[in-house]
């Protein structure tokens, strides 16, 4: 048989004008414009098949992002696809122990981010090869396999390739089981969609009836910018939704230590299942003061941490009850399955973040791995939900009864319809055409 080459990236700045609406809006991001620095990886396979990944931002900023990306080509030009593909736990190492790329990091940052596009999208051209999804491709890999994909230099400490193997291992006869079930039921999200900073009370109101009609057992609110709104707001959400369903909150950052304590001693009586991001997400000793000051209250973290050494700390430190990964902030799938495994070793709930563009669409994939193949249960995990941009995606997110169906479309879900990727294009693409927005 042939073998491929990579012929070439094609990146895109794609942003969407979610400012408009105040989709996205929290109390330090107040004019999101929800953008994807977007990567497709052509080569010149017979099959014509192609792989689809992107690094989430939220607008200006993309063309860094986007540049960061096309650094990266020159490692990949003329590559054959099939020696890339057949061993990714080495593939992630070329990129991320790169010493003039790690420089900039290392492991972490911009540059870390674009390795992550790049390794989400061989991934998704892996899938569509072997024809199934991702989260079905992954699951169907032996524990040795799946071992080998990640780098334990330093979360030796936590995890090793030894204890990753058993961690597979005690899974795999009950695999198929787990496998049935995910296709059947499907897997719990919770929606974050009522709960933008920049929506009136009578939105709030009527979106907290809506998610509790439409099957979600959990809902986000966004916190921080005014404590007075703030229990306003939860006073409103408790009386819609009632004294027991779960409300958890998201400060993004917004307050430094002892205000957050402060703050979140005073949301207390409205009883929030989480609160996410009170500080500073460097801050691993902050959280962990906040955490010990505000039990048994959880702290929910991770969408903004910059590699698998600051989850491993966050975890050893317990500065964080909640594990919240996000599919395109770290190098990509193999550094996810490393965090969860640290995850799983700590003995915590992995919920991912899924609130921007396409992040719905990838996280999903790597939770259900998480149940098939890692955690073995869905028991207080939950993944992130926002209703809006999925209609940009060529295999979107199918929500019934508060619950994500899984994908059964080869690939990781990631590949944007060509139309949206024109029209949305920054600044030339119609969308963005005429208007003074930079």
């Amino acid at each position: 048989m042939k073998l491929s080459k990579i012929i070439g990236f094609e990146v895109g700045d794609i942003r969407f004008p979610t400012s408009k609406t105040l989709v996205g809006s929290d109390a330090m991001n107040a004019d999101p414009d929800y953008s994807a620095a977007y990567l497709e990886i052509k080569t010149d396979s017979p099959d014509g098949l192609s792989g689809h990944g992107f690094v989430f931002t939220i607008g200006r900023g993309n063309d860094v992002q986007v540049a960061a990306i096309r650094a990266l080509e020159t490692m990949f030009s003329g590559e054959t696809v099939e020696d890339l593909l057949n061993d990714m736990g080495k593939t992630w190492k070329l990129m991320v122990h790169d010493s003039q790329f790690r420089w900039l990091g290392p492991e972490k940052g911009v540059m870390h981010m674009a390795i992550g596009a790049v390794i989400n999208a061989l991934w998704d051209l892996k899938a569509k090869r072997e024809g199934l999804p991702l989260w079905l491709m992954l699951a169907n890999m032996s524990p040795e396999q799946l071992a080998d994909l990640v780098d334990y230099r330093y979360i030796s400490d936590m995890i090793s390739r030894e204890g990753a193997v058993e961690i597979f291992e005690r899974q795999l006869s009950s695999r198929n089981e787990r496998i049935e079930n995910l296709t059947a039921s499907g897997y719990p999200a919770y929606t974050t969609s009522p709960g933008w900073l920049g929506y009136d009370d009578e939105k709030l109101t009527r979106l907290c009836h809506e998610a509790k009609a439409e099957g979600f057992g959990q809902i986000k609110l966004k916190v921080g910018a005014d404590l007075e709104d703030d229990k306003r707001r939860l006073r409103i959400a408790r009386e819609v939704l009632g004294p027991d369903y779960p409300i958890a909150v998201d400060a993004n950052q917004r307050w430094g230590v002892q205000e957050a304590i402060d703050w979140i001693n005073a949301l207390k009586p409205h009883n929030p299942a989480w609160v996410e991001e009170p500080t500073s997400p460097d801050d691993i000793l902050g959280h962990a003061s906040i955490a010990k000051a505000v039990a048994p209250i959880k702290i929910a973290t991770g969408e903004n941490c910059g590699g698998r050494v600051m989850f491993k700390q966050f975890m050893q430190a317990d500065a964080m009850q909640v594990v919240q990964i996000d599919a395109t902030r770290v190098a990509g799938v193999n550094e996810n399955i490393a965090i969860m495994l640290m995850a799983q070793k700590a003995g915590l709930p992995v919920c991912p973040h899924a609130g921007g563009v396409g992040l719905c669409e990838a996280v999903q994939h790597l939770s259900m791995f998480d149940f098939v193949a890692i955690s073995g249960t869905m028991q207080n995990r939950v993944i992130e939900f926002v209703d809006h941009l999925h209609e940009h995606f060529v295999d979107p997110v199918v929500i019934a009864q508060g619950h994500y169906r899984a994908p059964l479309k080869a690939g990781s879900s990631q590949e944007m319809l060509v139309t949206s990727r024109e029209k949305y294009r920054f600044p030339t693409g119609a969308e963005w055409r005429d208007q003074n927005r930079i």
